[in-house]
């Protein structure tokens, strides 16, 4: 017996809204302290997550640090070497903040400046929910932080780094005292 025309039509878009799904790129962040796998949401952050993606497959996050660690807030990287240098980046992207996506514990979001459309390399993984980060309205003080991906194996790798003892370096707070070192990131499809 053949099944009629929008059953096939709904199993259909149920098919690729699953195989859409499964196809969200995802990166291993390889640390000294341990693997940090992601899901990047391209669906709802295009720009954070392509821009991601372009550092990653550069090369550019090899070697550099999680320079700014603070408990029960976020950890940052990817901009700095272990000797707090700061690498050269590309240009800004635009903010992606009002995608509908929280600065929720676990996510990974992109650092700026206090100019709301500063973002280049640097993200910063979430270890709490950080309902302050989101976005509120279209003002310097408003935008927010945007949320493009979320750790979905490693977050015990992400907590023991939130914890590792910290110093100030420089004009830098909250550094590790022993580098924090992404090794490499990979994407993974």
């Amino acid at each position: 017996m053949t099944k009629p025309l929008h059953t096939l039509l709904l199993a259909a878009v149920l098919g690729s809204s699953m195989l859409a799904a499964h196809a969200e790129p995802r990166a291993l962040i390889d640390t000294n302290m341990g693997k940090i796998t992601v899901a990047l949401n391209q669906q709802q952050a295009p720009q954070s997550v392509a821009n991601f993606i372009d550092y990653a497959n550069k090369g550019f996050y090899n070697g550099t640090v999680f320079h700014r660690v603070i408990n029960g807030f976020m950890i940052q990287g990817g901009g700095f070497s272990a000797d707090m240098k700061q690498k050269d980046t590309g240009k800004a992207i635009t903010n992606e903040a009002d995608n509908g996506l929280k600065n929720q514990k676990y996510t990974l979001a992109m650092a700026r400046s206090a100019q709301p459309h500063s973002a280049t390399s640097q993200f910063f993984i979430n270890v709490a929910d950080n309902a302050f980060l989101n976005h509120q309205n279209k003002t310097n003080q408003g935008w927010g932080y945007a949320v493009f991906g979320k750790v979905i194996d490693g977050t015990a790798v992400v907590d023991n780094i939130a914890k590792v003892p910290t110093t100030r370096r420089g004009y830098h707070e909250n550094v590790p005292q022993k580098p924090v070192v992404i090794n490499k990131i990979t994407i993974l499809n």
